[in-house]
């Protein structure tokens, strides 16, 4: 009795598999560009007419206001704007950011990590800058976290892109605040709303997972809607918190 020696066979090498990514239009970016549009334009018709700015009186920022009970104030200044050059910076950086986040987190989860960043970034300069501020910054930061965190989650489903993309994160959120040392630009809703969007992206954020056979393959996102909305209550009550310990305690942050 003997044993036929047959040659090993040889696997073929892996080969990268293509993933259909999300593809639907971003329209709830475009509904937030189009209504910050139309305030900032009102802003400028208010100016004309009244030679003062009612809606920024009425929403932006002011602390002596939001210890007397206007509490939308720490939603509302994200649809303010002071300047032409400030509503265009935020603008692209809405639609260049959350254009492509909005297909990952989807309509719904996309909206509430906007509000996210937005209250969270308006509390934390409520709590630790006297300044009256307005613009939609705090909401953005919130997006560049976001967009930071979702890419580290991913880094071995994008590859390479995920990691010059993430550099590039880094980057301009690094850049932004050594400009935000400036007088006149509010950092701390900036870190606020950077902290918004990590907390929401954290607990709620999309999770892919790669499933099915090859070349059928296709992503599913392990987090839905409970997980959504937990996120959205956490970081609703950990700010919520604080922004009332800071108007029962105003002046000792």
């Amino acid at each position: 009795m003997y044993e036929e020696q047959y040659p090993q066979s040889e696997y073929p090498p892996p080969q990268p598999a293509r993933v259909a990514l999300p593809q639907s239009v971003p329209y709830v970016t475009y509904v937030i560009l189009g209504l910050t549009v139309l305030v900032y334009l009102a802003q400028m018709l208010s100016e004309v007419v009244f030679g003062t700015d009612v809606p920024a009186y009425f929403g932006m920022k002011i602390n002596q206001f939001i210890v007397n009970g206007e509490l939308w104030r720490l939603f509302t200044p994200a649809l303010l704007h002071g300047s032409i050059l400030h509503i265009g910076f935020n603008m692209y950086a809405l639609v260049v950011i959350g254009s492509g986040l909005e297909r990952f987190f989807g309509h719904g989860r996309y909206l509430g990590l906007y509000l996210a960043g937005a209250f969270a970034g308006n509390v934390f300069s409520f709590l630790l800058t006297p300044n009256p501020s307005l613009g939609a910054s705090t909401a953005v930061f919130g997006l560049l976290g976001a967009q930071g965190l979702f890419l580290y989650r991913h880094r071995e489903l994008f590859g390479g892109q995920a990691r010059s993309a993430l550099q590039s994160v880094l980057f301009i959120a690094g850049v932004n605040f050594v400009i935000g040392l400036q007088p006149g630009i509010d950092n701390w809703g900036h870190l606020g709303g950077l902290l918004g969007g990590l907390m929401f992206t954290w607990f709620g954020g999309p999770k892919l997972i790669v499933e099915g056979v090859y070349p059928y393959f296709q992503l599913t996102d392990e987090h839905g809607n409970i997980q959504a909305a937990t996120a959205a209550l956490i970081v609703l009550f950990i700010f919520g918190v604080l922004a009332f310990l800071g108007i029962r305690g105003y002046g000792f942050f």
